[in-house]
This record gives C-alpha cells, structure tokens and sequence, in this order.
C-alpha cells in the first residue's frame, strides 16, 4: 500500500465504464528509454514508495538506469502474487502454520499469520509414472498417488481453508506453469486497494525456478526459494539489485521442420556461452511478432538453463489473442491493451530501447537440435547426434576405466543393486556405475561401454531381444516446457499417426510416457484424434505433472532393468523437459537427452541414440521399404490445421472452471479446521518446523565463527540436486532409518519431494546425492573420491569416512560449527529452498566458493548462513586447503553495528588430520551478503525471524 506519491503519478484510466487507479511511469524523467522489465519495476516501485523501504532515491535511480554500469543499486520489488508447486509449497505452508504458533507464544495474533499477496499452489510434482503403456495408467496413477500423500494433501486442504488469498489446484489437473499461463496469470493485475479498484501489472514470483514461462506472456516473474516466497506472501519486499538488461533480438521466421524445443536449445546454448547469470533477458525487434505465444512460453521457461533471472517479451497483439483463445473475459484483454498502450508498455518494433548487451538470433537459421548428454546447454545438432553420442559413450568409459572399486557393502543406491555390490567410483565429474562382477567378463566396465555390449533380454511374452549401450529405455513427452505448446504436441501426435501409418512400432525395451500440463491438451489430442495415435506407440497419459523431468519417472521396463543393472549398460533417456542433469531423471540411466516431443516419438521409434535419422532407417513399412524420418515428419502446414480445428476458447473456458474444486477424492479428504494446525506427533510426512525454537524479540549479536570444521570439499557446478534431498529415498541411508524407525515399510519411503513437510526426513537427505563427490572421501580412499553424501568424520578417531548426516550430529553435540568449500557456479539448478534449509540444519555457519548462483547465495542468508567467495582467481586448491584444517573467519560482527563488511579474514590452520608439514593459510574472503536487507535477515538469524519480529 502506497503511503507516498512524490512524483504525483497517482491517475485513473478508464476502459469501458470502468475506472482504474495507475501510477503514470510518464512522470519520472528517463522512463521511455527503459527496457520492458525495468518499466515494469519502475511502476512498482511508484505504487509501493512509502518513504523508508522504497524511496524517491531508488524511483529516481530506476529512471537515470544507466545500461552499461554494473548494478550497485538495491531497490526493494513487490510481486503481485505467488504461485507455488506442492514439493516447495509444502514447506512454505508449513512454516506459516508453525509461524502462527510462535506469534502466540510471543503474545501476538495468529490471524496475523496469513498471505498479504494472492498465494496460489498447484499439486503437480508428486504424481509418478508407476504404471504406462496402458489405459488404466492415469487412473492408477492418481490413485497410488493419494494413497503416497494423503497427509500431505489433508494438510494443504486445511491450509486453504485456514489462509485467506491462498488457493489450492488439486492434483491431476495440470502442471503449475501451464496452469499460469493458461489461467492464473493475468497481465494486467486488478484489485480493491483501500476500497479503490487499482490496475498494474501482473508480476509473481514462484517456488519453481520455470515461473519464468509466464514471462513469455508478458508477465515479469522469476523463481525463488521457498523461503523468499514466505516472505512475499507476508508482504515483505523481494530485495534486489536493479540489473542488467540483456537485448536479446529476434529476427526472421522458424523453417519448415524445426520446431520451437530447436530455437530455445539454441538460444540456450547461445545465452550460457554469452554469461547471463543475474541479468534480465529481453526478446525485442521485427521478428517477435512472428513468434507465437507458446514458443515465447517455451523459451521463457528456459531462463533457469541459461541462467538469467528471466527472459521477458513484451505485450503485443500475439497476447491479446492468446488472452482470448484461453478463456479470459473481453474486460480483462481490454484492461491490458488499454494499459499497456497507455503506460508504454505495448510492443513497438521500431522503438529500440537502451540495453547492457546486445544479442541476435535469425530464427531462419535454426536447425533440429537435441541436447545432453547431462546439461540442457550442451546443444547437439541432430544431424550429428549418433557421432557425438560415440564421443559421448567413450567419455564414460574413459571415466569408468578411471574408477576405484571401494571394498565394503555400501547403501544400496539403484534398485537391483543389492547391499553387497561393489561400488565404483570415479574420479572426474562423471556418473557411478555400478555393477556385480560376475557379469563383468574380460572387458573393463568402461571398455564395455565403449563398445558394442549387447544383452538378450526375454519379455514375459516370450519376445526376446538385444539391449545395447545407448538404448533408449525411457522416452517421456513430458515438462511444461514442451506439453503447453500445441506446435509441438500435435507434431508429435502427427509424427506417429504417420509412424503407425507406415506400420511401424515403439522398439519393446522403451519405456512411453506422456504427460500433459493441463487437461485442455487432452482435449485437443481428442479431438483431433491424435491421442489413439499416441497410444498405438505406447503414450498413454500417465498423469496431469511433472512426472519426468523431475525424476518421477517411476521403474523401467522390469526386464530392461535388471539387465542394466547386472550389466552395466549405459543406456539413455530421452524426454521433453529442461532438466537432464546426471541421475535425475533414472538411477538406472546415466544419459539424458532434451528433445522436442515429434523427436521423443522418434526416439521411442529407434530406440538408440546411436542412431542417424539422415542414414538409418526406422524400420520398414508393408511393402518392404525403409522408412526414414524425413518420410514421416508432419509439415508445418498440417500441425497449423489441427490447431485450427482442435482447439477452441471453450476448451480452456469448460476445463478451467472448476480448476480449483478437484475430483471426488480431493473432496472427500478429511480435512482439520481451525487457525492453528493440530500436528500429528506420528506424521512422517508434516512436522512442525523447527526454526523458531527458543526465539526471543531480542536479536541474539552476530558472531565470528571459530574453531570450525569443513563438512565438505567440493568442486565446480554443485547444483541444488547435489544438495537437496530429491528422488527415491535409498534403504540403508539416514533418511531409510529414521523412517525405518518411525514403521514405515520400504514399499512406502515415497520421495524425498514428497516428504519435504518433515525437516527430519529431509535433513538427513541434505548432500546425500549418489552423485555428490566430496574430495574428503580421498584421504580415506586410496586418494579416490567417493560418491555419495559421505564425508569424514573428525570427532572420531583417524576421521573415518560417514554419512555426513551422522558426522554433523557428532560435531552439533560438541558445539563445533561446520563450513563448505566449493567452486563455480555453486548451487545452480532449482530454486530448492531445501539446499538452503538442509545446509542450516547441519550446523553450517558458511559456504565459501568461487561463485553462486542468485537464488541459493540468497536463500542461504535467509536460512542465517553466510556466503563467501574466495578472493578473485583463487579456489580452496589453489589456496592450498584441503578440509582437515580448523577455520576461523572474523570480521562478521560488524554487522551488528550495521555495517556489512566487504570481506572477513578466514584462517585455516593445520589439525590433527592434517599432512604433515602443512602450513597455516590465511586469505580475505568476499562476504556475498549483497544488499542492506539481506543484512536484515541475516542479523536476525533468517528472513523468517525477520518476518515474525516485524508482525509481532
């Protein structure tokens, strides 16, 4: 709520016979050549300057934004709301249950407790693809998905009742980006203000790093943590440095046979080479008017890959029509056109804004793309797929011959890989393999997987055939990335009504999933015709989420499997997502592929990657002959027909009316009332959060940090998977104990995700992944690293290897705080509020790296922990360290005079553990608290102490 109006751009806009209250951008000096984004940021700021966290200083800054400056300049940006996935609003909605509780116990209101911005959660990422290929799938499906998280969702239903402005979208009922875009988002926001009817844009924030899809809708909003979202919800600002501004022009028209998955791998693999990290990107010029809606969706949500904050296109007649194609009233488009033309906000081609960099692209000269085999940057061209895929295979294999085999019975971390496996390592930034040596014959494991490695495998039917290295087990039409974009999705229904056509088939060892993002594709698919098409290939619906692309891919084909596994057959996925990070998407699968869904389809038609869609032929049709790709892709001429005759505005109108009632199930839930939650003391899916515990008004004074150990050495591009728990829950690992311990059968762990409502499960995830290499392990291991969340324990005599969870416990009960060392780029990836939370339950007080990525640096002060970066050019190896020192860092404490101290002084110096002959380090490392409210929160140990000290 605005206090203060300094530049009189209080001012009433009318459309039709209603009147809007706007805040004229006209009125600062400077507005006209700002880019999109920033006019976006600079209407906020007007409508939120109260005169002490948003001032005339900051307005004015805004308006003189110099492009080529870096930014230095905080301002304090205000979304209109905040959409929410269930796996990171699980948590939020708990912490605001347990906030109610501690606002009574510090004699404050517990209503006081509720979302001051328009909260909206979709349950999209716990639904797993346990059953395909089938037409009782979906149901199934959904059923075994109540079955998993009826806790949860009683929870969350109690939340809706209980929270006003927080709605809920049940599960089985779309993927919360395309629900954002589709329905929720609405461009021009409009709401009752002190009784005034106010119009401004719509912005949002979200716990899912893909909120930026919305951007392609003209909607400035990025992904955050979950605890950046609390705070939102609770009214508090999102801090910021005024950035800069990438512009990104568009030039030109797609060809024929190129779809919009090709342009976003390419602008992905151009932007990532570029470095965008921390800037906005901004499509601009002629060619934007060619680009559809969905495309722009398409490319918004890949803003995460390549590491800007977003990637915004501008309002334009394209988004009016999608507007109106998807079911909103003729007020709500009239109230963004008039208010886009109206604030200088509407699309013109040939007015060239001021920009910090300037980048290309002639879709003209787009080409078929895939990408991985690990990295959605890592752009292949198709026409080179089955030679890169030889390199790709060979690097395995050099990895593999490279491995130490570690003697001892680990944790089993694949299913099929019993405890007693030996498990190999590697000793550069590759995936484990693991495997019985028995099966192994005279060739090394990663001579094998450079060469031929056929494996006869026998189908329950009685079909046999030969599994190789490289087959494509796993072929998923999958992510909101790709299942909003009716191109693309209809191509690939078209793709195989041609296949089916030509009589060709699925090869049996791939496993076909698809997974829309909202019910209205259904719809099409339907009408067209083109779901029989799909399912004649083996994509039957699996469900209305996630599913693939954030690792629910539920088990392989059984017999595919277990050959893998006893084998070790480094086999491949191929799906439609933006993640294919190593050991997300299978465990039994050690390369991903990113492709357009027609691609996917193909894929599952070849079932190799090493394969030549140019040279080698799908299969044969009846008469004999070779059918080839080329033979069977759709023209885009017959994708645009079923598009004009299969969808339709009352699709989106019928299946989005009731978007928020749910089926019968959801309904049935019985749900607890009341304003402060009652937790049920034997839940192992929601627990009350700790982090309020003993919490006084009083600040409690910033300390120095000393005597501290290092939990973990780590290397370059450690993402949120790394840390955050996600995936299956392994037996015989911390998380499998506790839940062992609390009778919950093995057949019942779920996923990590699924119980992210309990920190005891979940901290005991922290840094478990089966990929996460910490360079401790060595010292213990022959000078090899082990892979796993283990680390060496130094309250233990000699430091012997252990789980890290254990280790923390042993060093928390003798008051020892623990660091991290890492490299670049450290915790890219998802904005998983966990990496942060996880990392603070552990009893770290900092992280010093070479460089983070934007949402963990600032989620991990939110969470009360430092973040440092070595000095410039520097790394924990180049300094000399090793993790067996004593750290002290000094210089923290200024902070409690309200200074925030440029850099600290770290000394590391040698323990017991440490080789002979080293010497104390002493270095000044760069303290990454980069804003003044991120100084705030950190001085009162978290955003969330923050908060409830501000309410109370």
């Amino acid at each position: 709520m605005s206090t203060v109006d300094s530049f009189g751009a209080k001012s009433t806009l009318t459309v039709g016979s209603t009147d809007y209250e706007i805040f004229r951008i006209d009125t600062v000096e400077g507005y006209d050549r700002l880019p999109f984004s920033l006019k976006v940021l600079l209407e906020n700021l007007l409508r939120t300057e109260d005169g002490a966290n948003v001032t005339q200083e900051q307005i004015r800054a805004l308006g003189s934004w110099d492009a080529s400056a870096e930014p230095d300049t905080e301002i304090q940006f205000t979304p209109a709301r905040v959409v929410m996935q269930d796996f990171t609003g699980v948590p939020c909605i708990v912490d605001l249950a347990t906030m109610r509780e501690a606002v009574t116990a510090l004699g404050g209101d517990p209503n006081r407790i509720n979302p001051l911005s328009p909260a909206e959660m979709v349950i999209d990422h716990s639904v797993i693809a346990d059953l395909f290929g089938s037409e009782n799938a979906l149901e199934r499906n959904v059923e075994i998905e109540y079955e998993r998280n009826g806790e949860r969702y009683q929870f969350l239903r109690w939340g809706q009742g209980a929270f006003d402005d927080f709605k809920v979208v049940p599960p089985g009922t779309g993927i919360v980006h395309q629900v954002n875009i589709e329905h929720l988002a609405k461009v021009i926001y409009d709401r009752n203000v002190d009784g005034v009817l106010r119009a401004y844009p719509d912005t949002c924030v979200g716990t899912d790093s893909h909120t930026t899809m919305v951007n392609g809708l003209g909607v400035l909003g990025w992904g955050v943590g979950g605890i950046e979202a609390e705070a939102a919800m609770l009214g508090q600002p999102v801090s910021m440095l005024i950035p800069r501004v990438v512009g990104f022009k568009l030039t030109g028209e797609i060809p024929a046979g190129v779809t919009a998955t090709d342009v976003v791998l390419t602008i992905t693999d151009m932007l990532r080479k570029h470095g965008v990290v921390g800037k906005f990107v901004e499509f601009y010029g002629a060619g934007v008017g060619s680009v559809p809606l969905a495309n722009r969706a398409t490319i918004g949500n890949m803003s995460p890959e390549f590491g800007s904050t977003a990637a915004m296109f501008p309002i334009d007649d394209v988004t009016l029509d999608y507007l109106r194609l998807t079911g909103r009233d003729e007020q709500t488009v009239a109230l963004v056109e008039a208010y886009a033309k109206e604030q200088s906000l509407w699309h013109d081609p040939a007015n060239e804004p001021s920009y910090s960099e300037y980048m290309e692209l002639d879709l003209s000269t787009v080409v078929p793309s895939i990408a991985g085999p690990k990295r959605p940057q890592d752009r292949i061209l198709l026409s080179e797929s089955k030679e890169q895929f030889a390199k790709d295979i060979l690097n395995y294999a050099t990895a593999a011959d490279e491995a130490v085999e570690v003697e001892g019975t680990f944790p089993a971390s694949d299913p099929g890989n019993a405890p007693g496996v030996e498990h190999e390592t590697h000793s550069d930034d590759t995936v484990s393999h693991q495997h019985d040596h028995a099966h192994a014959g005279l060739l090394s494991s990663g001579a094998r997987h450079a060469a031929s490695n056929p494996v006869k495998v026998t189908q329950p039917s009685g079909e046999s055939y030969m599994l190789d290295n490289g087959a494509v087990t796993l072929a998923a039409i999958t992510s909101c990335t790709n299942t909003s974009n009716p191109s693309v999705m209809i191509a690939a229904g078209l793709l195989a009504r041609k296949a089916s056509e030509r009589g060709l088939t699925r090869k049996p060892w791939v496993k076909t999933t698809l997974g829309p993002g909202s019910k209205v594709v259904t719809d099409y698919y339907e009408k067209s015709g083109l779901d029989k098409d799909l399912e004649n290939l083996g994509f039957y619906t699996v469900g209305y989420g996630c599913t693939i692309c954030i690792g629910n891919s539920g088990p392989l084909i059984e017999e595919v499997s277990a050959a893998i596994n006893e084998n070790d057959l480094a086999v491949t996925a191929v799906l439609s997502g933006n993640r294919n990070f190593e050991g997300r998407i299978s465990p039994d699968v050690k390369m991903n592929y990113l492709a357009s869904p027609p691609l996917v389809v193909a894929y599952a038609l070849a079932g190799s990657m090493n394969f030549d869609f140019e040279t080698d032929a799908l299969g044969k049709d009846s008469d004999g002959n070779d059918v080839f790709l080329k033979d069977i892709w759709p023209a885009p001429d017959e994708v645009q027909e079923i598009i004009d005759s299969s969808i339709s505005r009352e699709q989106f109108i019928k299946q989005y009316a009731t978007v928020f009632d749910g089926d019968e199930r959801w309904k049935n839930l019985p749900t607890p009332t009341g304003p402060v939650f009652e937790w049920d003391e034997d839940s192992t899916y929601v627990r009350k959060a700790p982090y309020f515990d003993g919490m006084q008004m009083e600040l409690t004074p910033v300390a120095d940090i000393t005597g501290a150990r290092v939990m973990a050495t780590l290397g370059d591009s450690v993402t949120t998977d790394h840390i955050s728990p996600a995936g299956n829950i392994k037996a015989g690992t911390p998380a499998a104990q506790y839940l062992t311990e609390h009778g919950v059968a093995q057949k019942d762990f779920n996923s990590y995700g699924s119980r992210r409502g309990n920190h005891e499960v979940m901290i005991r995830g922290t840094f478990a992944n089966i990929r996460l290499k910490n360079e401790l392990t060595a010292a213990v291991n022959d000078g090899k690293v082990v892979e796993g969340g283990y680390t060496r324990d130094f309250t233990q005599e000699g430091g012997p290897q252990s789980f890290i969870y254990d280790a923390s416990q042993n060093y928390q009960a003798q008051g020892t705080p623990l660091v991290i060392f890492g490299g670049k780029e450290y915790g890219s990836g998802s904005s998983r509020d966990w990496a942060a939370k996880g990392t603070n339950l552990l009893g770290v007080k900092a992280v010093i790296t070479e460089s983070f990525e934007r949402i963990h640096r600032s989620n991990l002060i939110g969470m009360g922990v430092v973040p440092l970066q070595f000095p410039a050019g520097e790394s924990w190896k180049s300094l000399g360290l090793d993790g067996t020192e004593i750290i002290s860092i000094t210089g923290l404490e200024q902070l409690n005079e309200g200074v925030t101290p440029k850099t600290v002084k770290v000394v590391a110096e040698p323990s017991e553990f440490s080789p002979e002959g080293k010497q104390t380090v002493e270095f000044d490392a760069i303290v990454r608290i980069d804003t003044p409210g991120e100084a705030d929160y950190y001085r009162n140990g978290g955003i969330l102490q923050y908060v409830l000290r501000s309410l109370v």
